[in-house]
């Protein structure tokens, strides 16, 4: 399949109803996109600034001090110690390693590439460019021979769905019953806030209690897009199966996938840095605790979205009628539709407005 081959973009669509909703008196109040508007970390410009001489090409493998810091903040925030710098690889940005993943690990035509049922379209999009076949599957007994990579997504996009340990654990032993390789997509991780996760870290994939020590086969993914509002550094990066990360790093130099060295400096300064995250956390809940009730309200059932940047609800109606519904109050959301097949009566809406703005979109829910 070549790139032309891809379907029209999506978000494409909704270019309607962002109109009609900003023809509303108080102007738009845009919930469709998870695109951070709190300002960048000073502690990260600080150190972004400081690394402008970058007159040399930085390196695909990372700085030294970038693969440490990735290294220890494994340790810190996701329980995963004994990491190597081998085990490690910084990324420009999560999205180009979800759609060029399948081609970096050799999976190619025919090879089934499963991620979860609501997802976001990528996964399909990186397993369609090789040619391979895309399954919407979250049932480990349900996935076929002939799949080569799993994907999960925890916190999950668009659903907030949290996989628990056991969860992941039972997805790891089926993965390697089929001889793939398994990918979790974990980048929003320090945001969970329902049940356990309120008070408890969302495991990771890597997490002792899951892999029982045995990292083969098996990849965590991560972005600071969300947690410290670096959406436009384009900063993230993997770790896992030391072999794994080894052929990757090596198709990446190929493919000139390297990371800019004033974004990885900024990274380190961002990976070392707990208390702006959670200072970004608190904005995220308090945002949360007034769109929320006032969904619920206004007559939207909220499912899963125990953790994430989202809240993905249903008012029991097809999602663009929802869609056209909210634009007339000037609110704009994501429809199911996007998120694959099995949603079609559900919207996302995103947290990543400001407080203004998120208590604009309650009013009118309201009124």
């Amino acid at each position: 399949m070549a790139v032309r081959d891809l379907d029209d973009y999506p978000w494409d669509a909704v270019a309607p109803y962002a109109a009609r909703a900003k023809e509303h008196p108080g102007g738009i109040v845009d919930l469709s996109i998870g695109s951070p508007v709190d300002p960048t970390p000073a502690v990260v410009a600080d150190a972004l600034r400081a690394a402008t001489d970058a007159h040399a090409y930085p390196q695909t493998v990372g700085t030294p001090a970038l693969r440490e810091a990735i290294v220890d903040w494994y340790a810190r925030r996701r329980g995963v110690a004994g990491l190597s710098v081998d085990e490690v690889l910084p990324t420009v940005g999560s999205k180009e390693l979800v759609a060029l993943l399948p081609l970096l690990i050799g999976v190619g035509p025919g090879d089934i590439v499963v991620h979860p049922r609501a997802a976001y379209p990528t996964y399909a999009v990186g397993a369609k460019l090789v040619g391979a076949v895309p399954v919407a599957s979250d049932d480990p007994a349900a996935w076929p021979g002939g799949t080569k990579l799993v994907w999960l997504n925890t916190p999950g996009n668009p659903d907030g769905r949290v996989l628990d340990a056991a969860e992941l654990r039972a997805a790891v032993a089926r993965a390697r019953e089929l001889g793939a390789v398994i990918a979790s997509d974990e980048c929003y991780a320090e945001l969970g806030w329902d049940g356990p996760w309120a008070d408890e870290p969302v495991p990771s994939i890597l997490d002792p209690q899951v892999t029982g020590g045995d990292r083969r086969g098996i990849l965590s993914v991560y972005s600071l897009s969300k947690q410290s509002n670096l959406a436009g550094y384009r900063a993230a990066f993997l770790a896992g199966d030391g072999a794994l990360v080894a052929d990757i790093l090596t198709a990446r130099k190929h493919l000139g996938l390297m990371l800019p060295g004033p974004v990885q400096a900024a990274m380190v300064a961002a990976l070392g840095d707990d208390a702006h995250v959670a200072a970004q956390r608190e904005r995220y809940r308090a945002r949360r605790d007034v769109l929320r009730p006032a969904l619920e309200r206004a007559g939207f059932r909220i499912d899963h979205s125990e953790g994430g940047l989202y809240l993905w609800a249903t008012e029991g109606r097809d999602a663009w009628e929802t869609m056209g519904a909210l634009a007339e109050r000037g609110i704009l959301a994501g429809p199911g539709h996007f998120y694959g097949e099995h949603f079609p009566q559900h919207v996302r809406f995103s947290l990543t407005a400001t407080d203004e703005r998120i208590a604009e979109a309650a009013r009118r829910l309201g009124a």
